[in-house]
């Protein structure tokens, strides 16, 4: 709408700011009149008029099987185009339309903002269906003429009003209809279904709807009153009501056809299942979290014992052996210190590739200096955690044998994403410009366990492959190439 707006016409942004309002709530109108909606604007010259939005019922036959935004036509074919703009009413003379065998009652409804006309909604009710009007259908209606006069009169949609038609309730939801003085006129079944799922024993046609509402609701006090005045449309609220362990969820819309209020239309919906689904859903959310929350402070009570038993050790290489074990715990225990953080199974893992970096320069036999370049991206946790072990055995291989102490020099850790949505893949390389591989090394056959333990997570958990070969100028280069699943 925006493009066809702009390339067209002659209105200003706060003019197509009311028709996007205009737009996110007209579904309303479609489903009350039965009939298909085609918003049209006056082009800038004012010889044409340009569709530059539609819709179409839910609760009847569409009377348009094609798409009409984008179509122009000369202003004079359309009489009744003409005589909504030029004169700013409703009109709704003229002899039903016959569009392949079906007949169309049109309609033309003046879109009013601020006493200037935008354009014109096209009103196209299929006939091919009519039939003696129930209740329902006469209620509906009647709502729809008295919105549209609203329409035209430039008081809806109400401003600062943006509603989410998704979530909000929608006409056959539930519909009611109260008076100026908030007695129910009518009620549909499902609203009636909604208010008995609240605790309400009796009919509601004849009795006060806020009254009603508010003794229903587990408050007393202030907020009833608040409540009454809510549940009876006195202003254009949504809000939810929670009693008798149901949620319904409300819209109230007043109407005012012609400037005073005449009673209100009030939609609602019963969202106790889905209310439910999303309390499960937070539980759920938390209680995972907190479990990782555990298992890194578990982890962290791990690392702290080898820690601890590595310093009474007087062996050299028992003491190294612990020290590596606990970096090997403290790689595990960033992933899920990040999960315990998240809403869901998934991490940002280049902030926790920077931390095991950082990590293990401290074992550093020399001033070597760590960088990352390229995005790992976000990755689901049963690739995170093995990853995070893997890098840090390869950046630990990397500093203990590639440099001596006192040596200088940069270990690199460089990824790269690529590959199809089904087929992605992720590209590791570690690099260092130290003192190299020996001449007769094989990765495949090396007895080094953490060449093993990065060989065995690479090929078999991961289902990658890993290699280790001399960097082209200096030092080794470690390359990874391992499958990242796509979340559906």
């Amino acid at each position: 709408m925006n493009e066809l707006v702009r390339q067209h016409t002659a209105l200003d942004d706060s003019d197509l700011e009311w028709l996007h309002l205009l737009v996110s709530e007209w579904q309303l109108l479609s489903d009350l009149s039965f009939a298909d909606l085609v918003l049209w604007v006056p082009t800038r010259d004012g010889t044409r008029y340009v569709s530059v939005a539609q819709m179409r019922p839910n609760t009847g036959p569409t009377s348009y099987q094609d798409d009409m935004v984008g179509h122009l036509v000369p202003r004079g074919r359309r009489p009744m185009l003409d005589a909504a703009l030029d004169e700013g009413r409703i009109v709704r003379e003229g002899d039903p339309e016959w569009r392949e065998e079906v007949p169309v009652r049109v309609e033309s409804i003046p879109v009013r903002r601020q006493g200037r006309v935008l354009g014109v909604i096209a009103r196209n009710t299929n006939l091919l269906t009519v039939r003696t009007p129930s209740r329902l259908e006469l209620t509906y209606l009647q709502s729809a003429s008295d919105l549209a006069q609203m329409i035209a009169a430039g008081a809806f949609p109400f401003e600062n009003q943006q509603v989410d038609m998704d979530a909000s309730p929608r006409v056959g939801d539930g519909l009611i209809r109260v008076d100026a003085d908030g007695i129910v006129q009518y009620a549909s079944p499902n609203a009636l279904s909604a208010y008995h799922r609240m605790g309400l024993a009796a009919d509601l046609v004849g009795h006060h709807l806020g009254s009603t509402t508010a003794e229903l609701a587990p408050t007393r006090g202030p907020v009833d009153e608040a409540l009454a005045k809510l549940a009876s449309g006195w202003a254009p609220r949504e809000f939810e009501i929670e009693a008798n362990d149901g949620v319904i969820q409300f819209r109230a819309i007043p109407l005012k056809p012609k400037g005073t209020r005449i009673g209100s239309l009030v939609l609602l919906r019963d969202v106790t299942e889905l209310r439910r689904r999303e309390r499960e859903l937070i539980t759920k959310d938390a209680t995972i979290r907190e479990i990782h929350h555990r298992v890194k402070n578990n982890l962290q009570t791990v690392a702290a014992l080898l820690r601890l038993q590595a310093r009474r050790i007087e062996s050299e290489r028992g003491r190294e052996a612990l020290e590596e074990a606990v970096r090997r715990v403290g790689s595990i225990a960033i992933v899920h210190e990040t999960l315990s953080q998240n809403l869901d199974e998934r991490v940002e893992f280049d902030d926790i590739a920077d931390r095991v970096l950082a990590m293990v320069a401290e074992i550093s036999p020399g001033k070597v200096t760590g960088r990352r370049t390229g995005r790992f991206g976000i990755l689901d946790a049963e690739v995170a955690t093995p990853l995070s072990m893997v890098l840090t055995e390869v950046l630990q291989n990397a500093l203990e044998h590639g440099f001596r102490q006192g040596d200088t020099g940069t270990v690199e850790v460089a990824a790269l994403r690529g590959g199809t949505t089904k087929e992605a893949r992720l590209l590791v390389t570690v690099q260092d410009d130290g003192v190299g591989l020996p001449a007769d090394f094989d990765p495949r056959r090396s007895g080094n366990l953490g060449l093993q333990i990065v060989r065995t997570l690479v090929e078999g958990e991961l289902g990658g492959t890993f290699d280790m070969v001399p960097a082209p100028d200096r030092g080794t280069r470690v390359i990874l190439d391992i499958p990242v699943p796509s979340r559906k």
